[in-house]
């Protein structure tokens, strides 16, 4: 259902190499019984293999075959589907990357042995492909997650900031008010465009004024699941730029019901509101899935999947489809037995309503601004694959539409399953 987007329309790679993680810990939800180091060190966490993930990412969503060319064919696509003229990135226009620091809550004390965080090799790798292949300088790009209580923490910090490319020491980084300094900037509500959603028990929020003064939005999330909404893939990532005036709150506890796998499918979704709203879904550049170290969900430590091979998931999965990525996501989730939050109710139901947002089950007329424009375009495409040993979608079986699942190996650069080339 739905239409896809890109400039493969409904692509979404996916890039596994079991070498790059080799943590030996053996966790528990909250706690480590065994371990040396941490995941995220880069003796765990191979630096060098995630560059090179990251590269075949890029070149396998694009179909090019350099990152250069592939960031100038990602810019320009995003300018000539927006109506704006057919050019690639131009110093100045700024970029916000909205990163899931859900479990990064202190400014003082390190991160909790095992926790699941974003890999830092893999922001390094984002963070230098912009500034040293796309030309982005540095003081362009802000890195963010503006949720009461949330920080980013010096394993992601001082890698970008110890960088021997010191054009990388000019990127921002924005957390919540309660944490600002040490280098980090508060995040700050901007009032000019506010998202006001189509159920107006929801309310009204703001999106942070660095996402406001940026031209490109990257969507950096996790691939693990959520004891509330099933999931928390790119769409749940959206909740770190919210905030809501009448509770003095950035993040999601004010609209959870509104959002919750318990709404059955054909309900109202607050979730398409915001990805419909021009300051977030309309600056998407990127999707990215930072599935090296997933964990069982959202809260917990990292935790081997069984449909890994009772391995590390080891992955990498990137889109220019918001509803196409979280849609894969959601079948590899599924398909893991020990991701048990995303089982029972209906978490691909904002998916069911995005992709027909111009007509969709719930009957919801989406105007995420309330000025009258409906929205009426799908926001992608939404479907799920035939079964978890194939992992092939709609295109990869030869249809027109769809979604197409391109699994490539950073090894060889070569189609493995699922894949359609």
């Amino acid at each position: 259902m739905g239409e896809g987007k890109g400039i493969h329309p409904g692509r979404v790679v996916w890039v596994h190499n079991p070498e790059v993680a080799t943590w030996n810990g053996i966790t528990e939800p909250l706690a480590v019984k065994s371990a040396t180091g941490e995941w995220w060190d880069d003796s765990n966490c191979n630096p060098e293999i995630v560059d090179k993930m990251f590269s075949t990412s890029l070149q396998g969503l694009t179909g090019k075959k350099t990152d250069h060319a592939a960031w100038d064919a990602l810019f320009k696509h995003f300018n000539q589907t927006r109506h704006f003229a057919h050019a690639g990135y131009k110093p100045g226009e700024k970029i916000s990357i909205k990163i899931n620091m859900n479990n990064d809550r202190s400014n003082e004390k390190p991160w909790p042995s095992g926790r699941g965080m974003p890999s830092p090799q893999v922001v390094s790798a984002l963070m230098r492909q912009l500034v040293q292949v796309a030309g982005v300088p540095g003081e362009d790009i802000t890195l963010f997650d503006a949720t009461d209580g949330r920080y980013i923490s010096d394993p992601i910090y001082n890698r970008i900031k110890n960088d021997p490319d010191t054009r990388l020491h000019d990127i921002q980084f924005v957390v919540s008010r309660n944490f600002a300094g040490k280098g980090r900037i508060a995040a700050v509500p901007d009032t000019t465009d506010p998202i006001k959603f189509s159920d107006p028990k929801v309310g009204t929020a703001f999106v942070p004024t660095c996402v406001v003064a940026a031209k490109y939005r990257i969507n950096f999330a996790l691939l693990r699941a959520h004891d509330i909404c099933g999931m928390t893939l790119c769409t749940k990532n959206n909740n770190g730029s919210i905030y809501w005036p009448a509770h003095d709150y950035w993040g999601p506890r004010v609209y959870h019901t509104f959002i919750s796998r318990t709404r059955p499918l054909g309900s109202y979704n607050a979730f398409v509101d915001i990805m419909g709203h021009p300051q977030i879904g309309g600056k998407g550049l990127l999707y990215l899935l930072d599935g090296l170290y997933s964990a069982q969900q959202s809260e917990v430590n990292v935790v081997r999947f069984e449909s890994f091979g009772d391995h590390w998931t080891s992955s990498l999965f990137m889109s220019q489809d918001p509803v196409a990525i979280d849609s894969v996501g959601l079948d590899f989730l599924r398909s893991e037995p020990r991701a048990t939050s995303v089982n029972g109710g209906f978490p691909d139901n904002f998916l069911h309503e995005a992709a027909q947002v111009g007509n969709p089950p719930s009957g919801t007329k989406y105007d995420p601004e309330q000025n009258g424009t409906v929205l009426t375009h799908s926001l992608g495409v939404h479907e799920h694959w035939n079964n978890a040993q194939e992992k092939k979608y709609s295109r990869n079986l030869g249809r027109k539409e769809g979604i197409e699942l391109v699994a490539l190996s950073a090894n060889t650069g070569k189609a493995a399953r699922g894949t359609s080339e």
